[in-house]
Formats: C-alpha cells, structure tokens, sequence
C-alpha cells in the first residue's frame, strides 16, 4: 500500500586528545553541551600520541549549523527559527493546522529558506511537504530545481510516491517553471523505486521520462538509463537490469553501449556474488572487442576482492600493466581495503607502498580503509599510526575516519571515550553526521544510558540532524525497557507526526508494556495511530511477546541447575540423587513417564 500525503484533509581510558589540535579553539562562542557533564573526563593517561591538522584544513569545518552560510541571505535567522519552532510543536499536525499556523507567522518564504529547513528535517516528510505546498501558494514565490527535487527525494524516501508523482506532473504539465523537473528528478524517484524493490516501476519512470521532450535528446536519454542499471543493481536486481540491458539492445541494433554501461553490470554481479555470470560478461567484453578501462579494473578487482579472491585481485593489477593501463588508487584501495578487513595489515601495507608510487598516490578512501581494518581488529595504537600518517602526507581525516572510531567506541562499549571524542569533535571545528549520531545513541542505548542518550538526542536535533527510523527505534525501545512509557508513547506519536512509520516489532512491544502497566487507554491510542499508516504484521522469529515470562523461565532453570550443582558436591548416595532429582523434574517430564509405564504393563497382560 502506497502512502498518500493529502493537506487538504579489560577496561582502561585512552586520552583523544591527540586526536585534535591544542591550540585555541576556533570557535570563542561555543559552549559545551549540556550531555558532557553528565560524562566523566578520562584521567590523563595517553595510549598513543597523535598530531591533528588545523581543522580549517578538515571537511565541514563550521561547528555551528548555521543553516545560512551566504554573509548575505535572503531571509532572517528569526524566519528560520519560527518555522522550525512550527515543525517540532506536537500540537500541529501536518495539513491545515500546520498551513494555518504558518499563514499566521505572516513569513514571506523563499527558496533559500525552505532550503535550510529541508535540511533540517530531511526525515520528517509530512511537515515538509505541507511547508511546500503551503509556500507554493504564496505570492512570489518561486522554487529552485534544488529545493523541488529534495522535495520529491523526500517524498520517495518514505515511499509517498503517489505524491510525488502528483507534485511532478502538476510542474510538469501547468507549464510553470517547467525547468524544475529535470534528469536529476527522475534520477531521484528510480533510484528510490529500486531502494524499495519496484523494479518494474523504476522501469516504468525511465520510460515515461525518455517520453518527454527536454529528456529525448541522447545524451540525456542514455545517462538516465545507466542511472536505471546502476540503481537495479545496487539494490541487488541485477538479473533485472542485465535482462533490461539484453532488451534493449534487441531493440536498437545500431545501439552501442558505452563501457560504463558494461562496467555498471559487472559491478552488479559481482556485487549479487554471482562470480560466474561475472566472468561470463568479460569475457563477452573481451569477444565484442569492449575496451576496458582502469575503471572496469577497478571494478574488476573491487568484485574479487569482495569474494575474499584477493590473490587474484593481484593477479589482474598485473594483468592490466601488461596492457598499457596503469593502475591508481581505485584499483588498489579495494585490495587494501579487503587485506585489511582479513586482518592481513602487512601485506596492506605493503600494497599502500605501491600506491604510492602511483600518479594518484593514495585517497582518502584508502586510509580510511586501514583505520577502518584496525579499529574492526581491536587495534586502536596502529589506526592512529595510520592517521599519522595521512596527516603527515597533507591527507586531512574525514567525517567518515572518526565514525571508524565511534564504531570501536560503539562495540566494546566504551561510552566515556565516545563522549570525549565527540566531545574534542565539536570543540576542534567539526559538525558530527547523522552516522556519528546514530553511533553514539546505539551505545547509549546497549549501555543503558538513557539520560545521556536523550542528550544527545537533543543536540543531535539542535545540530540539523533530522531523526530517522533506526534513532528513534532505539529510543523507544530503551525507554520502554526503563519503564518511561509515558515518554516512549510521546516519541512514537512524534514519529507518525512526522510521516515516519515505526516498525511492527516496535509497536507490539509498547502495546504489550502499556497493557501490563495498566495504561489501556495510551494503548488504545497507539493501536488507533498504527491502523491509520500501512504497515507490516510481521515479526522477527526471535521476538517473545511475554519478555517478562521468558526471564522467569531462564531464572527457574539457572537456579535448579544450580541447587542441583550443589547437591551433587556433597551427596554420595544412588538412592538420594534419584530422589532429590525427581523434585526437580517438571509435571510433563512425570506425566510422560507414567504414560510410558502404563504402556508396558499393558503389552506384559
């Protein structure tokens, strides 16, 4: 069912210092948040000593969101902030409440404006779509191709596609700023209908967009249908898009592929692990005299590799040298990157060495691949060892480099390193991700820090970072296992005003904490939401509705294993044992024994 938005109606503490430069802090204004004191430093012990570039230097280096970089903006920080207040209010549903309440603001809205607050709440599709559709009706108003397709993105993100279909075709077919819908939107609804398993629509989409006028041109034409292989692909429907390909080629003999075409279906075996239908292609390549490029080597290599071949990954650098093709950094980053997940660090390394005599020399990526192998072997000394050395190569670390070291944080549960890293993060200049947040609940959550946990959930808001799917289970949850219902309820209800529709396993588990505690009316609310969005039924095999009961079992059974442990220590008697076992034997164990007895008397006679 397609959802349809209508408005209308051994412990120790290692010091992460190092990891951040000492001297002034960029930012005079910042103020440390809230959630760090309830952390407790770690002594000044340092494990391991690093050098930090100046986070100038660093990606995303603003450590405020400033959700309005231009010196000279179109709209006022007070509009920003009186339309996010909107928003969040619990009290407004999205629709006509929601549109009245911003038609009273008396808020002239432009597309910058709307664009800051997309980015804000890029997880929240019903608020945004009734901002939209109530700005469009605005007087002057006139919206980018930037701003319309992160509304179209919104709305196939939670698979809203009759709505975005609606909103593309009135663009489309009124004839005003017809400009806005573009090979990018298109782009954007095949790549989401692959993400959701509708291949058939996906196709559907190119179809209709190769239709039209401004997409006819070749060019355009031929780059969205890589963009429909690429997204079948990577979604896992390669056999979808290789019988795609194959038809289309039936149909346009003169039709010759590009080698990205080519590249994309090889990546796309490879990827589903179906090695044979891979090398089948090549050598179909090789038989209709395909060039190869360093990219489908790369592509080549990468696809070994993820089949843990990285001997034979090896063999094809060489391979590729014989041909004239020199190899760069994407042919060796997925070979360190597969050498290092093996734990084979020398070898990585010495295979970094031969990157470096490459015309590219080493990327980002292929550091990052090593501190990631590292911190998934428990081996923080030599991921610093690695950042050491990008930062002595001029080689800046990234979003994605201290994510690697919240995943080790994250794993073995080292909450208060985490908190002094992130903490360090925002003091050095830099604006953590969704994906560092998300890292940093998780562990709150396994750790059982709940109060922690929902401060950074607060600053994780504050900072633009919408929250998704899988923070807001997590949430829920944690505070139902803390017995907090009152505020798990507020969060689920939060998620469905948001047009985010919680999982089924989430759902059972509040209804059931509800019903226990004696709320039946909150529950009767809950059920109410969840007939109201569609839904799966389904739920995990491992899932036991009484969690209460099933911890009773466990106790009853340790505590008679061990009163049975105990007596064994100290009885030496047959006869005693038989009797003090058969106190612990359950009424069905009994009943089977008698049934049996009964048995045998019976075919004696």
């Amino acid at each position: 069912m397609k959802t349809l938005f209508f408005l209308p109606k051994p412990r120790y503490f290692l010091s992460l210092a190092p990891l951040f430069h000492t001297f002034a802090n960029p930012n005079p204004n910042f103020r440390r948040p809230p959630s760090h004191k309830l952390v407790n430093r770690p002594p000044p012990y340092r494990h391991w000593d690093l050098p930090i570039p100046n986070p100038r230097q660093t990606l995303n280096p603003n450590p405020n969101p400033n959700p309005n970089p231009d010196p000279d903006p179109d709209f006022s920080q007070a509009d920003f902030s009186s339309i996010c207040a909107l928003l969040t209010d619990p009290a407004l549903s999205s629709g006509a409440s929601l549109e009245d309440a911003l038609s009273r603001t008396g808020i002239k809205p432009c597309s910058g404006l709307l664009q800051a607050i997309f980015g804000h709440f890029d997880s929240s599709p019903k608020p945004l779509f009734t901002l939209f559709c109530w700005a469009v009706k605005q007087h002057g108003f006139e919206s980018s191709e930037t701003l319309f397709n992160f509304m179209v993105g919104v709305l196939a993100k939670s698979r809203a596609f009759d709505s975005a279909w609606l909103l593309l075709l009135d663009r489309a077919e009124a004839g005003e700023q017809p400009d806005l819908v573009s090979n990018n939107t298109f782009s954007i609804l095949i790549r989401r209908y692959a993400r959701a398993g509708m291949t058939f629509s996906a196709i559907r989409t190119f179809e209709f967009a190769r239709s039209l006028d401004s997409i006819r041109d070749q060019d355009s034409e031929w780059s969205l249908l890589e963009i429909l292989l690429d997204s079948l692909c990577k979604e896992g429907h390669v056999r979808v898009a290789s019988e795609y390909f194959d038809q289309q080629k039936g149909l346009n003999l003169s039709w010759v592929p590009s080698i990205r075409v080519y590249n994309i279906l090889l990546n796309g075996w490879f990827r589903s692990r179906k090695l044979k239908h891979a090398e089948r292609l090549w050598r179909t390549m090789k038989k209709e005299n395909v060039i190869p490029t360093v990219v489908t080597y790369g592509t080549l290599v990468e696809g070994y590799c993820r089949m843990r071949r990285s001997e034979r990954a090896i063999e094809l650098v060489d391979e590729m040298r014989g041909e004239g093709i020199k190899p760069n950094a994407i042919v060796y980053n997925p070979i360190i990157d597969s050498l290092s997940e093996a734990g084979r660090f020398k070898e990585a390394m010495g295979m970094m060495e031969r990157c470096l005599v490459s015309e590219t020399g080493p990327t980002i990526s292929t550091y990052n691949s090593l501190v990631k192998g590292f911190c998934k072997a428990g081996d923080l000394v030599g991921a610093s060892k690695v950042l050491r050395m990008m930062i002595s190569r001029d080689v800046a670390p990234t979003l994605t480099t201290y994510n690697y070291f919240f995943r080790y944080f994250s794993r073995y549960g080292k909450i208060e390193e985490g908190m002094n890293l992130y903490t360090k993060m925002i003091e050095s200049g830099h604006t953590p991700d969704r994906l560092s947040y998300h890292l940093l609940i998780k562990m709150m959550c396994e750790e059982e820090r709940l109060d922690l946990a929902m401060q950074v959930r607060k600053e994780m808001r504050v900072r633009g970072c919408d929250l998704d799917l899988a923070t807001s289970t997590m949430l829920i949850h944690l505070l139902c296992k803390m017995r907090r219902l009152e505020e798990a309820f507020a969060e689920f209800e939060d998620m469905i005003r948001r047009g985010i529709v919680p999982q089924y396993l989430t759902f059972e588990r509040m209804n059931n904490a509800l019903r226990k505690r004696g709320l039946t009316e909150m529950a009767r609310k809950l059920c109410e939401m969840m007939t109201y969005v569609p839904h799966s039924s389904k739920l995990p095999n491992t899932y036991s509705g009484d969690g209460d009961a099933s911890r009773e079992r466990k106790t009853s059974i340790i505590q008679r294993a061990e009163a049975m442990s105990d007596i064994l220590k100290t009885c030496n008697d047959p006869r005693e044992l038989v009797k003090r076992r058969s106190s612990f034997e359950n009424t069905t164990s009994v009943a089977d024994r008698l049934i049996e007895d009964i048995k045998r008397r019976a075919n004696k006679t």
